[in-house]
């Protein structure tokens, strides 16, 4: 085995570990630093797609499939219309996002990718890092794995998947509306859960159809497909389609303190970071946002994950996460009361962790008390028998 010595190391070329090397890239206080990202797995599939909203032009405006300034929510036979305005909700092919990176990457000096799958990181002056093929050392690493403590489940930590199947289906005839997207439809459920379907028209005849649950345990295989073809045929009306494309996934949606498996200068990133949204799985902003965090707090010579983790908003996160934890069948009514009862900007700057406390407030106020003062007590008495 050889080794190689690195300023930084990037371990995993996801949405955070490629959000982090191109915000590394366009920052001239990185262009003499040695760079190294490992990641096990080629990069060269359409795995996952990407969804965010954002005010005006962004940073992948170039590379994005669709986007919309128009969306519908569906709850029983109630149908709502959602203006965005100033927002836009945007769809990213994963695959898209992974070939302009590596150009992008491949362009500057400074780094080397190395097809790797990481074992073990050593905490250490410098830091090593142990491969199958090889071992590395770094002064800091990145690291968007998930912690093994998380994988164990050995603790009082509420814990939900996010699981979804999805099939980009065609059409020979105008069977979909381009110009809007559906958010969230809860006219089809999986018994007793929070489960709905999302619909994003990429033109009149193609569509992303997705059927997605959050739910503490998964479907077996069949189910989601049986699911979406249920939608298809009775909500769209579609009997005759082509499947072209299709898309599976799982997205830990927890109060575990992730960002406590930071240890000096070895932090974690990504979902291994806590940067998906606890509630809602929400994660590639996240990342956008926490890398340009994390590059200022470097150049001030701050710890790398100082301020990434508001604090009332994770309180928020993790009270909504108990109570769909507890009360898996609440979901569809409580998405109900966010998308009838709260404007559509006000529910995006709420997720993106940029309301004010009287905002935070008129929110709350909208959604009935007794399941989530359960779940108050709930949690402190969890902090109290741990103190």
């Amino acid at each position: 085995m050889s080794t190689s010595n690195f300023d930084f190391a990037i371990i995993g070329a996801g949405a955070a570990g490629l959000h982090l090397a191109l915000a590394m890239c366009e920052d001239p206080y990185f262009c003499h630093k040695r760079i190294l990202i490992l990641e096990k797995l080629v990069k060269d599939q359409n795995d996952r797609t990407w969804c965010f909203w954002e005010k005006g032009n962004g940073l992948w405006d170039e590379i994005i499939q669709q986007s919309w300034s128009k969306g519908e929510f569906f709850h029983k036979e109630k149908r709502v219309s959602l203006s965005l305005s100033p927002y836009r909700y945007k769809m990213l092919r994963s695959i898209d996002f992974y070939e302009y990176a590596k150009r992008k990457i491949s362009a500057s000096s400074q780094f080397q990718w190395v097809e790797e799958d990481v074992q073990e990181v050593v905490n250490g002056d410098p830091i090593q890092i142990n491969g199958l093929r090889s071992f590395y050392t770094a002064e800091m690493v990145f690291d968007s794995r998930i912690p093994t403590d998380f994988i164990k489940a050995e603790d009082s930590y509420t814990r939900i998947l996010q699981h979804f199947k999805g099939w980009v289906i065609k059409t020979d005839y105008d069977a979909f509306n381009s110009d809007r997207f559906t958010m969230m439809d809860f006219r089809l459920i999986w018994p007793e859960s929070t489960s709905f379907t999302y619909v994003l028209p990429l033109n009149k005849r193609e569509a992303l159809i997705e059927f997605t649950l959050f739910t503490s345990s998964l479907l077996q295989k069949n189910d989601y497909e049986v699911m979406l073809q249920s939608y298809i045929n009775d909500i769209l009306k579609i009997q005759e389609y082509e499947i072209v494309e299709h898309e599976q996934g799982l997205i830990p949606m927890s109060d575990f303190p992730f960002e406590n498996y930071s240890v000096g200068n070895h932090i974690r990133i990504g979902t291994g970071g806590g940067w998906v949204k606890p509630s809602t799985g929400y994660s590639f902003k996240n990342c956008e946002r926490n890398s340009r965090k994390l590059i200022a707090n470097i150049k001030l010579n701050k710890q790398p994950n100082d301020g990434l983790i508001k604090m009332k908003f994770r309180i928020y996160d993790i009270l909504f996460l108990d109570v769909l934890y507890r009360q898996n069948y609440r979901g569809p009514e409580l998405f109900n009361i966010m998308y009838t009862k709260i404007p559509v900007q006000t529910i995006f700057a709420f997720l993106d962790d940029q309301t004010s406390f009287k905002q935070d407030l008129s929110i709350m106020f909208r959604f009935p008390w007794t399941p989530f003062l359960f779940s108050v007590v709930k949690k402190i008495s969890h902090i109290w028998n741990k103190s």
